[in-house]
């Protein structure tokens, strides 16, 4: 192997979609700082955002930033903007997609190669991914809120069913007793990591909003070959939503939706219609359809759901894992 080879081998490309989020410059000092190895890490930001609020990132780390600026009554939701972030991809050895209130561990970007080294010998199309233990910032300063340090695996939340006009559900973590990584079923959007080749092989749907597309994702990658896997103790943590609010505003709060041509209702009801053409309706949507490799009957029989029978089993839910 050359220097070269040797250096692609290292590098991670950290996509984020960022709205707004007064926790972004947070995020991106977070990931540099708490790096082993911060020369090899690259961020594709797409950060909408007033010109007056923008994120400084000084030297030595703003060369390692790839940024593209847009107005937020401009922006068209996540999905849409997460597609722009994974085309300033340029060819890192692996990809990691978060959300742009992410607080990262030390040591964090080596413990995510060697899991996806581990998961590659598993599958060398292997997704790592989890909704992450959450933190809150106290004082200004982050604070963890574990929920488990075991593996956190992916299952339809208890008591969901398919919706008559769409096919959206919702999911949940639950702990996992493994030291291995674990087969699963679903994907979070806010921590995803992947050898870079997702990037050609699953580019992300702009046509999509928000609902939806953590399983749109998931269906595409696992029907074209690639797996999914939970880890323990994944190494960042996530800024959720509480009853006090996020205090950052969101793409569809009515206050930003008022001033905007095409509301974020229109948006989201298209982008259900365009999950029902993919899951229910065998659409053909090009490369951002369903691969060959595995059907959706393969994925019931793997997962219990069942798009086509618009049908979920026991093994979609706690149970699969022995709850």
């Amino acid at each position: 192997m050359n220097s070269a080879d040797s250096a692609a081998e290292d590098s991670i490309f950290i996509s984020i979609a960022a709205f707004c989020d007064p926790l972004l410059e947070f995020t991106i000092r977070s990931a540099l700082t708490q790096a082993s190895r911060p020369e090899k890490v690259f961020i594709g930001l797409v950060e909408q955002q007033v010109p007056a609020l923008r994120v400084q990132i000084p030297e030595p780390y703003a060369q390692q930033l790839r940024s593209v600026h847009i107005d937020p009554l401009q922006a068209r939701g996540p999905c849409w903007a997460r597609a722009i972030a994974m085309s300033l991809y340029q060819g890192e050895r692996w990809f990691l997609q978060i959300d742009s209130h992410t607080w990262f561990e030390p040591g964090w970007d080596e413990r995510l190669i060697r899991w996806g080294h581990a998961a590659q010998a598993l599958n060398p199309r292997c997704l790592i991914t989890a909704y992450p233990n959450p933190f809150q910032m106290q004082d200004g300063q982050p604070v963890a809120q574990l929920v488990s340090s075991q593996v956190l695996a992916h299952v339809v939340k208890t008591d969901c069913r398919f919706d008559a006009q769409h096919p959206v559900l919702y999911f949940e973590g639950v702990p996992v007793a493994s030291d291995k990584p674990v087969y699963g079923l679903h994907i979070a959007a806010g921590c995803l990591f992947a050898p870079g080749g997702i990037v050609n092989a699953v580019p992300y749907d702009p046509f999509l909003y928000f609902h939806g597309e953590e399983q749109s994702f998931a269906l595409r990658a696992w029907t074209r070959g690639w797996d999914i896997f939970h880890v323990p103790a994944v190494p960042l943590y996530h800024h959720y939503v509480g009853p006090g609010g996020s205090g950052r505003p969101m793409h569809w709060s009515p206050e930003l939706d008022a001033q905007r041509q095409q509301r974020s209702s229109v948006l989201s009801d298209a982008a259900n219609v365009r999950l029902a053409d993919l899951l229910w309706h065998g659409a053909d949507l090009g490369i951002y359809g369903l691969g060959s490799a595995r059907s959706l009957a393969d994925y019931a029989a793997f997962s219990g759901i069942d798009y086509a029978a618009r049908s979920i089993a026991p093994l979609s839910y706690k149970a699969r894992f022995g709850y």
